[in-house]
């Protein structure tokens, strides 16, 4: 016996409301065939019946869906990009600025010869070995610019990267200020000083931008600027941020080790030309390290930031650093994306449709 039909009809019986139900039964004798021939289908009803629940239940579920959040935890912020970058090229012309005011107070060469040196006493100076330094750095800025470009996260690199580069400026400018070394060989030549000439003193800073402060360029005739090396201060923070912001892979490791290699090549040649002292390489050495590992233990350590016992956030840029990374909640992931959609385009074929359906057209 089976329940082939239910029929739910109600009717009012009074004022009460009350209401019949009539169950129409109906019987069948013989099995039910299937459409494939007069085979018996001995499936159970109530399998069949909660197959159709299921399939009905697939049909009309309301999925509940999980909204993101508003606030992504690794926002740009280009705007917050765009003041590092006018920090750290503030803090680039200031340089300048007191490597020219500082060029006036080096003392002659015949009045206060080199300072003794161990590492000059043992190797002879290098004619072009500070050309070395310079196309090693030249060759690794260029490097890690195209790794920024490519990196999806590139604002919050860049500012990290602007704000530590304009860090260093300013301490190298209070170094140079504070304590004006004589030139570490006799073989510089100094530009002569100006005294009161302010219009001279300005058409040296401007010379000194254009040039990049770079002697292979012409623009760096002055001296001064011991303490301590900005080229070790170049070499040194773009291998950091190149290690640092890409894979550690197999593959990868060969262009550390290359990027390395340039690096401290650059930094040794600056000790052969005898174009600083070793005192100058060593601190610079240190204190753009020290900055840099400081910033990003801060940086990728959550917890630690508003920890009251971590003694790293004491420091007087720590505001600056607030700033920054207020938003910045995780450890930023190695990842890389086109800069522009226009790679992207260019690899789409906009004629395919086209050949599809005359090709299909000429059958």
């Amino acid at each position: 016996m089976a329940a082939s039909h239910l029929l739910d009809d109600r009717e009012d019986d009074g004022p009460n409301g009350s209401c019949q139900v009539m169950v129409m039964m109906e019987e069948r004798t013989h099995p039910q065939a299937t459409p494939c021939g007069n085979q018996v289908d001995d499936k159970p009803k109530s399998t069949k019946r909660l197959q159709g629940f299921r399939k009905a239940l697939r049909k009309n579920q309301d999925y509940s869906r999980i909204s993101k959040p508003s606030s992504s935890q690794l926002p740009s912020e280009w705007w917050k990009t765009g003041i590092a970058f006018i920090w750290a090229g503030f803090n680039l012309v200031l340089t300048t600025v007191m490597i020219t005011v500082v060029n006036e107070r080096v003392p002659d060469k015949s009045v206060s010869p080199p300072l003794p040196d161990k590492f000059f006493d043992y190797i002879p100076r290098v004619e072009w070995a500070f050309s070395v330094t310079e196309v090693n750095g030249m060759i690794l800025v260029a490097l890690w610019f195209v790794q920024w470009l490519f990196l999806k996260h590139r604002a919050i690199v860049g500012r990290r990267f602007f704000f530590l580069q304009g860090m260093l400026y300013l301490y190298r400018i209070v170094t140079m200020y504070i304590t004006t070394l004589p030139v570490p060989s006799m073989h510089m030549d100094c530009a002569p000083k100006l005294y009161n000439d302010s219009h001279g003193k300005i058409k040296r800073v401007l010379q000194l931008v254009s040039g990049g402060g770079l002697s292979i360029t012409g623009s760096h005739l002055l001296c001064g600027d011991f303490l301590y090396s900005g080229h070790t201060v170049m070499l040194t923070l773009t291998f950091l941020f190149i290690q640092e912001y890409s894979p550690r892979s197999c593959k990868w490791r060969c262009y550390h080790g290359f990027c390395g290699l340039l690096s401290a090549t650059g930094v040794v040649c600056i000790l052969v030309a005898h174009e600083h002292y070793s005192v100058d390489v060593v601190v610079a050495y240190f204190i753009t390290s020290r900055l840099f590992y400081w910033y990003h233990t801060m940086a990728n350590n959550q917890a630690l930031r508003d920890s009251p016992h971590n003694y790293l956030n004491r420091t007087w840029w720590n505001w600056v650093f607030n700033f920054l990374e207020k938003n910045v909640k995780t450890p930023v992931p190695c990842t890389f994306s086109w800069p522009l959609s226009l790679p992207y385009v260019c690899f789409k074929n906009p004629c395919k449709s086209y050949s599809m359906v005359q090709s299909a057209r000429d059958e």
